[in-house]
């Protein structure tokens, strides 16, 4: 358990824009992963596991599907009388004129009251674009013993050809101090990259919110960090083990194809840690007398009686008897008919494929079928 009072902040939409299909119906936080769970539920668990329990949830749009999965905040010990799950509309609290906000700062602006009221001494503030079991206990002990004004979480990522969009890249001193941040630019050999958690004084975090709101400065990182990077002490905290940045689709079809190794499986769920979700209930999977199953993920509810490799499938699938389906990520109650094939094929949620359908993408570039559809 953290060692002081802290409170967390968590930026549901603020990379919608990343992956556009995957979130024309939802947010980010609420982009399902790994058969079972949504992004959030990875930096909700983490919290609750270092004993946070004042936890905001800071929606903009698209925001149904993740209200939803929240419910109460009981899956995650977080419907408390006190504290607790709070989440908070697009628009500003305190000018309703203001509309909805622009960029993290405005943010924030529309919710000073909500973190002036907390008697947190410290903030973590995090977005959801990332796949890790966050070690959010350390960040915050490790903060504290640095003497930062501000500790960013990085990491090493392996390289990818778009992996420099809306990315920042870090350059820290032997010592962890930060000395120059580069926006929307890859990092070189041995650089690190931003996870976009922070972790701050609340006083700080107060006094940094109104200078930005008086000056009109919406962007956290290039009109905050990087403006007083001379001034601010900045330190860099880097993440150990498993993690994946999703910044478009290809990136989602491969962070959700590495769970099908033991080992990231092992990383990203150690025993101890576990990852808490909106809870379904489902009948286990039943498999028919024409089932083949190799090297997949297959949630609860789901009725397989085609074959089935190398995939990960969502709760409620079913996939009927001469259908096959390879390197697939099939969503909630979608529905493989009776001879159909699928290789590299994103679907959404209630997604049916025809008899004898033929959908072919390609390991580099997976085709997404959009939630409903019937093909």
């Amino acid at each position: 358990m953290v060692s002081r009072k802290t409170m967390a902040l968590v930026f549901a939409n603020m990379h919608d824009r990343s992956v556009p299909e995957l979130t024309e119906i939802r947010s980010m936080a609420s982009l399902p992963f790994g058969g079972r769970y949504r992004l959030i539920d990875f930096l909700l668990s983490s919290f609750v596991h270092a004993g946070i329990t004042d936890v905001g949830v800071i929606v903009k749009s698209n925001y149904h599907s993740l209200m939803d999965h929240l419910g109460t905040g009981r899956e995650w010990d977080l419907a408390r009388k006190i504290e607790g799950l709070s989440t908070f509309p697009p628009f500003s609290s305190e000018d309703s004129n203001a509309g909805v906000y622009h960029g993290r700062m405005g943010a924030l602006f529309g919710i000073i009251n909500h973190i002036r009221g907390s008697n947190a001494k410290y903030v973590i503030m995090a977005d959801c674009d990332h796949v890790a079991n966050f070690d959010t206990e350390r960040y915050v002990e490790e903060h504290i013993k640095s003497g930062a004004d501000i500790s960013m979480v990085c990491c090493k990522l392996p390289w990818a050809e778009d992996l420099g969009r809306n990315c920042v890249c870090v350059s820290s001193d032997e010592t962890g101090r930060v000395t120059d941040l580069f926006i929307n630019s890859r990092c070189d050999e041995g650089g690190a990259y931003s996870m976009n958690i922070f972790v701050l004084e609340r006083s700080l975090l107060e006094s940094i919110i109104e200078n930005a709101h008086s000056h009109m400065y919406s962007n956290f990182e290039r009109d905050v960090l990087l403006r007083n990077i001379s001034r601010l002490n900045l330190h860099c905290i880097m993440h150990d083990g498993y993690v994946r940045r999703i910044y478009n689709n290809k990136s989602y079809f491969d962070a959700s194809m590495s769970l099908l190794e033991p080992e990231a499986r092992a990383a990203l769920f150690p025993k101890g840690k576990a990852i808490y979700t909106k809870v379904r209930d489902n009948a286990p999977v039943k498999y028919g007398l024409n089932a083949e199953v190799t090297n997949s993920l297959l949630a609860d509810g789901c009725i397989i009686d085609g074959k089935v490799e190398n995939s990960v499938l969502f709760r409620g699938v079913t996939v009927e008897k001469g259908a096959v389906v390879k390197n697939c990520i099939l969503m909630q109650d979608t529905h493989i008919s009776s001879g159909a094939f699928c290789d590299c094929v994103i679907t959404d949620k209630q997604v049916v494929v025809g008899e004898n359908r033929e959908l072919s993408g390609h390991i580099s570039y997976p085709i997404y079928i959009k939630k409903f559809s019937k093909v």
